[in-house]
């Protein structure tokens, strides 16, 4: 396919997918339960950072989080004392537990507290054309408490060559503005030109093909040459494309 021809197709198959259809069996679907920004926020985050493996037991366990969180995560975080590490006993998705899900917590309300909430941490490092430097940043400071060694794992760093996929979908959540109801657009300070694709298995593989990555691992080099290729097609959105891949890859087995 020649460039006009595969922007074309993809544009095609981003408007089909962005529509609020595809909140009904998204991960999405949860923190879309919320009006409050802060609520929006904390929802998206959490889900976000469970958001591997089956999209069901995604979405039955971001159910589940809410629940514990009162149905009010920011009031919850806000108030959350050692006392109330109790309500998360149990709780387990694929690696992710009760310890980690307590310390995530309270480092959330460290940063709604102490930081004036994450959207101002990324606004303060973001760079031009890109987030990837600003999750960096937001992970150091997000562990800045003492914390469980093993909970690092569920933040990942772009700087150390991951594809940081889960907290690149969270950001397109909170920045992208789609106009069709899917993606939230609540943090105004940040502009979709600098997101980057979630990069998973499905919108990796359909990339392969339609030769818009060649990296092989699905890392933070393969992210960039994505970007390089996604900007090209569309410079002031290019992550509406994940909509085009992600769905060729899971509902067109393209």
């Amino acid at each position: 396919m020649e460039q006009r021809e595969l922007k074309e197709f993809l544009d095609e198959k981003a408007a089909f997918y962005n529509q609020p259809k595809f909140i009904e069996s998204d991960p999405i679907q949860i923190p879309h339960r919320f009006s409050k920004k802060e609520d929006i926020e904390i929802a998206a985050f959490l889900v976000a950072t469970i958001a591997w493996g089956n999209r069901k037991s995604i979405i039955k366990n971001g159910d589940r989080l809410m629940q514990m969180l009162g149905n009010s995560p920011h009031d919850f975080v806000i108030n959350f004392s050692e006392k109330d590490k109790k309500y998360f006993s149990g709780f387990v998705h694929r690696t992710f537990n009760e310890v980690d899900l307590g310390y995530f917590i309270k480092a959330l309300q460290n940063i709604y507290l102490n930081m004036g909430g994450p959207e101002d941490i990324f606004f303060k490092y973001a760079e031009k054309d890109t987030l990837q430097p600003a999750i960096h940043k937001f992970k150091k400071l997000f562990f800045d408490l003492p914390h469980p060694s093993r909970t690092e794992k569920h933040l990942s760093d772009p700087l150390k060559n991951s594809a940081a996929k889960r907290i690149n979908m969270f950001l397109r959540w909170m920045v992208r503005n789609d106009n069709a109801g899917v993606d939230f657009g609540i943090w105004k300070s940040l502009s979709m030109a600098q997101l980057s694709c979630p990069l998973d298995v499905h919108s990796g593989s359909v990339a392969r093909k339609l030769n818009l990555l060649r990296r092989k691992q699905n890392d933070g080099k393969a992210l960039v040459e994505l970007d390089t290729s996604l900007r090209k097609l569309d410079k002031n959105d290019p992550v509406k494309y994940d909509f085009a891949l992600f769905g060729l890859g899971v509902f067109e087995k393209f």
